[in-house]
């Protein structure tokens, strides 16, 4: 029996398998799918059954030098994936909860005003992972969709097609296509045709020249871009502790290494797309962590104070007290936590490549 994940949308998410489905299994999920490429061969199970491992994803705990999988670059093919869909899942409910509705009339707006709308629209999401963007956003709009996810992780990629929204928010058909890489150079021909581009998580693993390289291939494809959930570098902890401000502080200093931007993301953004002439409005998306979601909580405390240790390892001892009275607070049902993030939309102007 293969252990199963229930998303947001009510669907389920398998668990990541060893030997690739049966044919009949994979014909059965792939129904309904327009196109859902990807060889899932020989990918690997990460181990995330013990509870003092951190989910692989749950938080910037990476070897030295390596960077996030969603990413405006080239990756080597035999990189391993950096999130596991158990992470993903997990966070899928906080995720929907935090994103900003605010935003959602003023997009609608501008897409049931853009050239060829009468045909529906063509959305992009960047660094799909396992669709949790296309779940919550695709019945909040509507008109016909096809949505275009990219990932690197073949496996996400077949969590994101066979857990992909059917309808629309009036009915109409949704449909899905896979593409598996690294997003790479992205220009405006290959946002030829696109109506959206969108992202979850992505600007703050970005530098400012990919985040200039995404607002100028947005702008030169006359597409919108709404990008959500980039850290803020703010964490509200209740009971607080000494520690935090600290804590904080390290892992703010951790996420950007390497000339990342981390939570000087969210304005670099809004700077780019303004630059390259597209209207920009920026609305809090904050995670707001209680006892019903301590599981996610204790998977975040530990990528964050880990992140902050790696980033600052004299930290180390008081950080091991400070983590393990965080994670029996969080287990007793005695901690909330407030987790910054920010969403941004950015209205281009269109064009005759839009959609």
């Amino acid at each position: 029996m293969r252990k199963t994940a229930t998303t947001q949308g009510g669907g389920t998410i398998p668990a990541r398998p060893g030997p690739r489905e049966t044919a009949a299994e994979e014909a059965a999920a792939q129904r309904g799918i327009v196109s859902a490429s990807g060889d899932m061969g020989g990918v690997s199970v990460p181990a995330v059954s013990d509870d003092d491992v951190v989910i692989l994803g749950a938080g910037p705990v990476f070897r030295p030098g390596e960077r996030a999988t969603v990413r405006l670059r080239e990756a080597g093919p035999d990189d391993p994936p950096r999130y596991a869909p158990e992470w993903l899942e997990l966070r899928e409910g906080a995720d929907a909860s935090a994103r900003a509705h605010e935003l959602l009339d003023p997009l609608r707006i501008r897409l049931a005003n853009l050239p060829g709308r009468s045909g529906g629209v063509v959305i992009h999401d960047l660094g799909c992972g396992t669709g949790s963007m296309g779940r919550w956003l695709a019945p909040h709009l509507d008109g016909a969709q096809h949505w275009v996810l990219h990932d690197r992780d073949p496996y996400l990629l077949h969590f994101a097609a066979v857990a992909s929204p059917r309808s629309g928010a009036d009915g109409s058909r949704v449909t899905v296509e896979t593409r598996r890489g690294d997003v790479g150079r992205l220009t405006p021909d290959a946002l030829k045709g696109a109506s959206l581009v969108t992202a979850s998580a992505l600007l703050d693993v970005l530098t400012r020249e990919e985040i200039d390289t995404l607002a100028a291939a947005c702008a030169g494809a006359g597409c919108p871009a709404l990008l959500t959930l980039s850290v803020a570098g703010r964490v509200e902890l209740t009971p607080s502790d000494p520690l935090d401000a600290e804590i904080a502080e390290a892992f703010n200093a951790h996420q950007r290494r390497s000339g990342l931007l981390g939570p000087d993301a969210i304005n670099a953004a809004a700077e780019a797309f303004s630059e390259h002439g597209a209207t920009v409005q920026i609305h809090p998306s904050p995670w707001r962590l209680g006892p019903a979601e301590s599981a996610l909580t204790a998977q975040w405390l530990r990528g964050w104070v880990g992140a902050a240790v790696e980033q600052r390892p004299e930290l180390r001892e008081r950080a091991d007290r400070y983590l393990r009275d965080r994670l029996a607070a969080c287990e007793a049902g005695e901690l909330t936590a407030v987790v910054h993030h920010s969403d941004l939309l950015a209205l281009s102007r269109p064009t005759g490549g839009a959609s």
